[in-house]
């Protein structure tokens, strides 16, 4: 039986460790010298605002340059740098080019020559990926000879872990990621995710794990040096294996389970050879959902539940839940808890994504995004409806409905969204193991 190699390797110095897992997987062979390079960071987010936690978030741009000086080793001198960061404001052209200049890839373009790109700027192909899965990709990526995949190691809040696969999401338009957090019970964000690979050019995948994120995607996960390479030319071996390091087997991975299925490979790793650091040495369970409780006054996070908030029903997201209703929840969920004063509300209930259904009995119903609104708009049992209509969701709106609906939050907090993501910086302060370096380019 043919074997997918797939390296582990520890990090420990820059350039070799990246090096070694490279070629303990041939990850560039038969890579050709004049190759067109398309290297996916992981950049899911941004803002000018503020220093915000990016270990375990971001792709290190120590790794980005080691894959860079690499390649140019291979004699390869068409590389470029492309993501597809999702914006709060659609219309956001500045905030990634501040990210990629912040990232050090000014530095890679005169150093070496590498290019970057938004692609939310770059022309899009419909592809089909059968079973009535079409989406829409960057042509940058299509059109290349050769992927580099870089995502960051991290466990996520819907698709249990964030790995190879799943990086690719940011290759696809805004409208194919809505589809992709579908509200069909089959064709679900685990079912979507799953194929995102399977018409890419020839790819290694390198995951950088030099920090790794628990309760991932963003900011709010914690993070850990962790200093763990992973490195294949099989996407879906590299996923197994970073799972299995993150603390899962493949069938508590549904998209990887799907994947699998997709491509008939088995899930006991009897198809994949495992070289450098053994997985059980390394290997480490990292959370990836947040818990939430439900009793007969209210449904919440355990965190504000346990403050003893009552009369308010905010439900746990779900898959069909997308990037920009996920990107004002725990804001809301904060200026929530800023607003508590010690007496129970007048059942106010919150609905997001597109699959959530009120219940009979509140007496308040909050609607969040369009698709909310648009699946719940003429539900009987809304006795009151307070609808945030846009996508994305308007903040003056989403203030106005919470207001409406007696809970008092403070429009600042709002006001200052872009600077929240640096209250969490407080978690990593006097660690010198958390090093802003690693995403520096000198």
């Amino acid at each position: 039986m043919h074997k997918s190699l797939v390296s582990v390797v520890r990090y420990e110095s820059p350039i070799k460790s990246v090096r070694k897992a490279v070629e303990l997987s041939n990850g560039l062979e038969n890579l050709p010298a004049r190759a067109k390079v398309f290297i996916k960071p992981n950049i899911v987010f941004w803002t000018k605002a503020t220093i915000f936690p990016k270990w375990g978030v971001i792709t290190t741009s120590r790794v980005i340059e080691d894959m860079v000086l690499i390649l140019k080793e291979y004699g390869v001198e068409d590389i470029t740098i492309g993501e597809g960061t999702v914006m709060q404001d659609p219309k956001d052209r500045e905030t990634p080019v501040h990210a990629f200049e912040s990232l050090g890839y000014g530095i890679l373009k005169k150093r070496y020559g590498v290019k970057a790109i938004n692609i939310m700027e770059r022309p899009f192909e419909k592809l089909d990926l059968g079973d009535g899965v079409v989406l829409n990709f960057n042509q940058d990526i299509l059109h290349s000879d050769f992927v580099v995949d870089l995502p960051v190691m991290k466990s996520h809040n819907q698709t249990v872990v964030s790995l190879g696969i799943k990086n690719l999401k940011g290759m696809i338009d805004i409208p194919s990621r809505k589809k992709c957090h579908s509200a069909d019970p089959k064709k679900d964000l685990h079912y979507m995710v799953a194929r995102l690979a399977d018409k890419m050019p020839p790819m290694f995948t390198l995951l950088d794990g030099i920090y790794t994120a628990e309760r991932g995607p963003a900011f709010d996960g914690y993070m850990r040096r962790s200093n763990i390479l992973v490195g294949s030319r099989d996407v879906l071996a590299a996923d197994l294996v970073g799972a299995k390091i993150l603390g899962y087997e493949p069938t508590q991975v549904p998209h990887l389970a799907h994947a699998a299925k997709n491509h008939k490979r088995p899930l006991d790793f009897s198809d994949i050879q495992v070289l450098g650091e053994p997985i059980e040495k390394i290997a480490s369970l990292h959370e990836h959902s947040f818990a939430y409780t439900k009793n007969d006054t209210c449904e919440l996070p355990v965190a504000l539940a346990k403050m003893g908030l009552t009369g308010i029903y905010y439900r746990k997201y779900d898959l069909s839940m997308c990037t920009y209703c996920s990107n004002v929840n725990g804001l809301i969920l904060t200026a929530i808890r800023a607003a508590w004063k010690g007496e129970p509300w007048d059942k106010v209930e919150i609905l997001t994504g597109k699959m959530m259904k009120p219940t009979p009995g509140m007496k308040k119903t909050i609607l969040l995004g369009k698709c909310m609104y648009q699946a719940n708009k003429d539900n009987p049992d809304i006795q009151q409806m307070l609808a945030v209509k846009g996508c994305p969701p308007k903040i003056d709106d989403i203030i106005d409905v919470l207001q409406e609906a007696g809970i008092e939050v403070d429009p600042a907090l709002f006001e200052n969204i872009d600077k929240k993501p640096g209250f969490f910086m407080k978690r990593y302060k006097n660690r010198p193991e958390f090093e802003e370096s690693f995403f520096q380019i000198t």
